[in-house]
């Protein structure tokens, strides 16, 4: 790689350079709320199919009277422009409903993990100031639990059963009761059912105006993997730029003729732009999927016909490695967006094998709606890469210890980027916004080059980075080796305190089903690809490895469970 030891290329130019065709390095965006999106949707194709969920459909005509509906609801149970509304649903048509109407109302989405526990909850609720929260009944408990020290007034249910097709709506109760699962919500004062407001109130939802460069669209908490999780303050304007900004990067698709396996969580940025977003943006249909089971996946791809897939790397993996994965057609997927996590090599190109479909390495983050840079699906790949600025988006490697200067060609420094879908900063803390945003630049905290070509790779998280012996080590590199062994399925790197080097590395190991390893042999392959102060000194295999709701690896809570054990043992 070459380097350059003075000023940094003319960016925009080694960018344009490198665009896929069709793709224009500055694009216009609609001026319009997000739940516009959706309206323009419903009046282009009305009858065009927009979910798919358990076999039951809804029309963009259909969805957008639900969402009508539901606006007016909020409004008349007191939702005013600016105010927060929770909502705690896994992928299903209520979760788009309650998004889009919370929009049309004035509201403000506060996306919650069905997973949370009583403490997350409260927090994020008391924090968002959110008196309103949409949830499923099989949460009712952990969010009543919860009501009153957050501070919660109205509660509105719904269940899964609500919006499946006949027969299922009618088995549904009768099978949750068999095996224990049936929950019956709260009623009373402050508490309503989601399809009894969707019958009592008409698609008359209040007409207001809104200025989408200001006015809030979500609350979008970041994963709290670097401390106590914060909101991300996105605008209307930061949620249809990314939208535009995904659909204009992939020019072969097809408006009004594509469909998104949706089981990326709605609740997180990623699945909001890059598959309901997305889906309302171009008419697409959406086929969401509750959870990530593999079998699942596999025969909805085969009965669905999905053409767009958005993903982690561990959906990917678990589709590479399933024994029977031959026995379904996946043909239908043309394209799939991989981000949330590095995306191994050996991974994309086992998936383009098994698939055929087209699977690039992307990035991003909450702070920035979330997606930034990608490869090109149909253009000029890099492996190893997160590829190259989305249109409007400016990115550039500085130094980890001013943050101010840029480095050289193929040199490591923290990425920092620009672009209109930029969070306007953190909610309710100045502190940290003053230390992310600075002179109009994101600071990502990762650890990432730039090649000539202006390709960007990440290397790390900069609170990830390992120093052994006065060398940065970076997991990924590590990791990035495990992966290319044939018996490795899942790998994580961290470092622990050595006597000697100060850190050495030890390393999570998951093996793939029929395989055996030791920790010897683990260490010896990694010997013989690795520099000395990079090979892995400890070695643990677990049956899995801990990771967030879109598949990231957790590294900062094997960190913690390490430094836990060896507090006990001293």
């Amino acid at each position: 790689m070459t380097k350059n030891s003075g000023a940094a290329p003319d960016w925009e130019e080694k960018w344009r350079a490198n665009y896929p065709e069709g793709v224009p390095r500055h694009l216009e965006y609609p001026d319009m709320p997000v739940h516009g999106l959706l309206e323009g949707a419903a009046k282009q194709f009305p009858d065009r199919v927009a979910t798919i969920f358990m076999g039951g459909r809804l029309t963009y005509r259909q969805l957008l009277d639900k969402v009508y509906r539901l606006a007016a609801a909020l409004t008349d149970l007191g939702v005013k422009k600016g105010d927060r509304v929770a909502v705690m649903l896994p992928n299903c048509p209520q979760m788009v409903i309650s998004y889009y109407a919370i929009s049309k109302a004035g509201g403000v989405v506060v996306a919650m993990n069905p997973l949370y526990v009583e403490r997350e909850l409260e927090h994020q609720i008391k924090d968002a100031g959110a008196r309103i929260i949409i949830g499923l009944d099989l949460l009712s408990q952990r969010i009543m639990n919860v009501r009153e020290p957050a501070g919660l007034e109205t509660c509105i249910w719904t269940g899964i059963k609500d919006f499946l097709p006949f027969p299922l709506n009618a088995l549904y109760p009768l099978k949750a009761k068999r095996e224990g699962n049936f929950v019956q919500p709260p009623s009373g004062p402050g508490h309503h059912q989601f399809t009894d407001l969707l019958k009592r109130y008409g698609p008359r939802p209040p007409e207001l105006e809104f200025d989408p460069a200001e006015d809030l669209c979500c609350l979008q908490y970041t994963g709290g993997t670097t401390g106590v999780s914060k909101g991300c303050m996105l605008t209307h304007r930061n949620m249809v730029v990314n939208a535009t900004q995904v659909h204009r990067w992939y020019p072969e698709t097809r408006v009004g003729q594509e469909v998104i396996m949706t089981v990326l969580p709605l609740f997180h940025s990623y699945g909001m732009t890059c598959c309901m977003n997305l889906a309302s943006a171009i008419g697409a249909t959406m086929i969401l999927q509750p959870r990530f089971i593999v079998e699942d996946i596999l025969k909805a791809i085969d009965r669905w016909r999905p053409t767009l897939f958005p993903g982690a790397p561990t959906m990917y993996i678990a589709i590479n490695n399933h024994p029977d994965v031959k026995k379904y057609d996946l043909k239908s997927v043309n394209a799939c967006l991989s981000g949330s996590a590095p995306l191994p090599v050996e991974v994309q190109k086992k998936f383009e094998d098994v698939t055929g479909a087209y699977l690039s390495e992307g990035y991003g983050l909450s702070e920035a709606s979330p997606v930034t840079h990608s490869n090109p699906l149909f253009g000029r790949r890099k492996e190893g890469s997160i590829g190259l600025p989305l249109p409007d988006t400016v990115s550039k490697v500085v130094d980890l210890e001013t943050g101010e200067k840029e480095v050289p060609v193929g040199e490591t420094g923290e990425l920092i980027l620009k672009g209109p879908q930029v969070m306007k900063g953190y909610w309710n803390r100045p502190d940290e916004t003053a230390e992310t945003l600075r002179d109009g630049w994101l600071y990502t905290g990762d650890i990432a080059k730039m090649d000539e070509d202006g390709y960007t790779y990440i290397v790390d998280r900069k609170k990830e980075m390992i120093l052994a012996s006065g060398f940065n080590v970076y997991p990924r590199e590590i990791e990035e080796v495990l992966y290319e062994h044939p018996a490795v399925l899942e790998a994580a790197a961290i470092g622990v305190p050595d006597e000697y080097r100060g850190e050495t590395v030890k390393v999570f190991v998951v093996t793939k089903p029929g395989h055996q390893l030791t920790a010897e042999e683990v260490i010896e392959y990694c010997r013989g690809k690795l520099a000395r102060y990079k090979v892995p000194k400890y070695v643990e295999f677990r049956s899995e490895l801990p990771r967030t709701i879109v598949g990231k690896v957790l590294r900062r809570v094997l960190a913690e469970e390490e430094q836990r054990k060896r507090a006990e043992t001293r």
